[in-house]
């Protein structure tokens, strides 16, 4: 097996001073929608690699990936420096369960997202499967400030696609936002505003809730579901929870 490919950068899109865009084109073997790969560059003589997830459903004539530069981050701020044309390595095979071949059925699709970890999510929503399969589909995405909402266009573009069927809630922290919910997800799980805003049910009997972001936000919307009946979805038990921690 090749442990790397050798990609070439097609754009690399600044959305924020931390929020930036990686598009590529890489010889890759076939993944799923909600999968992730690693990314590598040769920093001082060693590769450096990192897991990144497709922003793209697989089939595209691209790649991109969504993420975060961090003050000191041995890969990301590298990654920032690249240009058009540029090459970087690609691990071939992708990796990771935020796959909706992983879910059980149900009426209702939740996805609990923040930050860069609306990646994998993106890359599902492109795809048939979501709309074939789930009759009410909401997408719960917290940020720091509305600037943060780099993919807004494309959730509003699937919100006029799929009319009745797909709901999109921010959730701004730092600002007060017109459409969009303070605080946390957590606490709007927890107080049902936002079941109550979406007016889409969150209940064992026919929900399925998948949630990619920090370790932190992910431990405490499992506790929050669990409480309601919700388990954590396995292979050798079908649940109504299917995670990724995003770091």
């Amino acid at each position: 097996m090749t442990e790397w490919v050798e990609g070439r950068v097609l754009q690399n899109k600044r959305w924020t001073d931390e929020l930036h865009s990686l598009q590529l084109e890489a010889d890759l073997q076939p993944y799923h929608a909600g999968q992730y790969t690693r990314l590598a560059l040769d920093v001082e003589g060693v590769r450096v690699a990192r897991p990144y997830s497709f922003v793209n459903p697989p089939g595209t004539a691209y790649h991109e990936f969504f993420f975060n530069s961090v003050p000191g981050g041995p890969l990301s701020n590298h990654l920032l420096a690249l240009d058009v044309g540029d090459t970087i390595w690609v691990a071939p095979n992708a990796a990771g369960f935020l796959t909706l071949d992983e879910v059980p059925d149900g009426r209702e699709l939740w996805m609990l997202a923040t930050g860069t970890a609306i990646g994998p999510f993106l890359s599902i929503l492109k795809t048939a499967a979501p709309w074939q399969r789930f009759d009410r589909i909401v997408l719960a995405y917290a940020v720091r400030e509305q600037r943060d909402l780099c993919y807004a266009d494309r959730m509003d573009a699937l919100v006029k696609k799929h009319q009745g069927h797909f709901i999109w809630q921010p959730f701004i922290s730092r600002e007060q936002v017109k459409g969009a919910m303070s605080g946390r997800i957590t606490s709007a799980i927890a107080d049902k505003s936002l079941e109550q805003r979406t007016g889409v049910p969150l209940r064992a009997s026919s929900s399925q809730v998948m949630i990619c972001g920090n370790p932190e936000m992910v431990k405490d919307c499992i506790a929050l579901l669990k409480e309601r009946g919700l388990q954590k979805n396995l292979r050798s038990a079908p649940g109504h929870i299917t995670v990724e921690r995003y770091w």
